[in-house]
């Protein structure tokens, strides 16, 4: 606890985002910093709660609540409140591997479940968490720390994304000797190629890969495990590996005409762009561009909402969103979204912020579902057609979407972009080691254990449990991290 009454005395404050408007004209972070002061204010607000329900980190009604790599939170908003930086970064540090990048994307669900927001606005905990990490760096207090002693052990690690990253940190620091292994020209899986530079500047991904290489951890790129090197290399070759592949494999959406030129899946697009933006500013044109084109992005979540911001940097002609979700009251529902579930309440998110700036009103649709895309005469996408839909539930229980008969529309469009999710982790590497699935085809690993039915090997993040956000691929990495050194060694030194 900071100050007894601080949540009483002071009101929530964010830092203030660039103009949608210029924003969009660069692939530049939006948000700007607050003062230290204004930090140290906000940190005040942390109140004496005495169950801190903010860094629980639990599933809860079909979402997160509370932090899942359980990040010490009070601690560091004390911390911050008196002006301690450096002890609040090592508080910061003994839970999460990179906080810079949590402290950037992550939807914060410590929020959601902060018990100031049972009767007010809650702290403005994730704003503290990325200040004191870039002030970390900044004053150069993160700096390479290699294990003092190796154990001789060698551990593979498959997919450099967050879970991957983070089982490789933690490893290394044990004094085991890490591969990481990246089919991608570049470090980071989706946080170098997936999530857009405006929401994660990729100088801050590379700045942490460079850490950990100082450190000792090896990183090889341009490696698909399963064709270049055979997965049973892979576990003949080292003492343990770890699977952090993700859930890759788009959700397929069959419907009429998905095969027309113009409808692209969102990570093709999204990544496409990340890449030339990378290697050439977007000179080499090696991109599917939106300019000038009406788009319509299929799907509600956090990936259409990137597709959203990234088709007006290339300058469409408009944007629409479609999701099949009804719109969120304006207020938390305390009896079907009580405390500490995450809220769902009506948002606009930084995409449909800029689309609102540009064109005056928020681009979703809500409760519409595709039915057919109709092209031209020479294949191309010309529009789409769709009808309002209402959630029921059948007499099995289920539920699901009911056609509204009347409320069909045809939208204009030259690009279609699917974001409707991810069908598990693609099957290569599953089938050549012939790991056992469940029913969502994720590699079965049980948790708290993350060892597979293959001797040596352990799967974690959304290879593992499905997509998820971030911080519980980080949290999956740490604690796969912990099991393989326990495997490894007998017991563990790593929390």
């Amino acid at each position: 606890m900071s100050t007894p009454t601080g949540f009483m005395e002071y009101s929530r404050q964010l830092p203030a985002d660039r103009d949608p408007t210029e924003r969009i004209k660069d692939w530049e972070e939006f948000h700007k910093h607050m003062s230290e002061e204004e930090l140290r204010t906000q940190g005040a607000r942390c109140m004496d709660c005495g169950t801190p329900y903010c860094h629980t980190g639990m599933d809860m009604a079909g979402g997160t609540s509370g932090c899942p790599v359980n990040n010490l939170i009070p601690e560091w908003n004390n911390l911050i409140y008196r002006g301690l930086w450096k002890e609040a970064l090592e508080r910061l540090h003994k839970t999460n591997n990179f906080p810079e990048f949590t402290g950037r994307i992550c939807p914060a669900p410590c929020e959601g479940s902060c018990t100031v927001g049972l009767i007010d606005q809650p702290v403005t905990i994730k704003t503290i968490e990325q200040a004191i990490i870039d002030k970390g760096f900044e004053e150069g207090w993160v700096v390479p720390n290699p294990p003092e002693k190796r154990t001789g052990k060698n551990v593979a690690i498959v997919g450099s994304g967050p879970a991957g990253l983070a089982a490789a940190a933690q490893l290394n620091k044990a004094g085991h000797s890490v591969t990481v292994y990246e089919r991608a020209d570049r470090i980071g899986g989706l946080l170098m190629y997936g999530i857009p530079s405006m929401k994660l500047d990729k100088a801050v991904v590379q700045r942490r890969v460079d850490l950990l290489a100082a450190e000792g951890v090896r990183f090889i790129t341009n490696t698909e495990i399963g064709k270049d090197i055979s997965s049973q290399q892979l576990v003949d070759d080292y003492d343990a590996v770890v699977l952090c592949g993700g859930a890759t494999k788009p959700r397929e959406f069959n419907i009429e005409g998905s095969a027309l030129k113009g409808v692209h899946y969102a990570m093709t697009y999204l990544n496409g762009t990340i890449k030339s933006l990378l290697d050439s500013g977007l000179a080499d044109g090696q991109y599917i561009s939106a300019e000038g084109k009406d788009v319509i992005v299929i799907g509600g979540g956090d990936t259409g909402s990137d597709c959203v911001a990234t088709a007006l940097r290339h300058g469409c002609s408009s944007v629409t969103q479609f999701g099949t979700h009804e719109i969120a009251p304006l207020e938390r529902d305390t009896i079907n979204n009580p405390w500490p579930q995450f809220p769902n309440v009506y948002t606009l998110d930084y995409a449909q912020e800029e689309a609102k700036a540009l064109y005056g009103k928020d681009p979703r649709e809500f409760s519409i579902m595709t039915t057919k895309f109709v092209g031209d005469e020479e294949g191309n996408l010309k529009e789409l057609h769709t009808v309002q839909i209402k959630r029921i539930v059948d007499e099995t229980g289920r539920k699901i979407y009911q056609p509204i008969p009347g409320t069909e529309k045809v939208f204009n469009a030259q690009m279609a972009l699917i974001a409707i999710g991810f069908d598990g982790p693609e099957q290569t590497i599953v089938n050549q080691m012939g790991l056992e699935t469940d029913l969502r085809s994720n590699v079965k690993a049980p948790y708290g254990k993350y060892q597979t039915n293959v001797e040596k090997v352990f799967a974690a993040g959304d290879m593992r449990r499905g997509q998820s956000l971030v911080v519980w691929a980080i949290n999956e990495g740490r604690q796969a991290a912990r099991e393989v050194d326990k495997y490894l060694m007998g017991s563990t030194v790593l929390v």
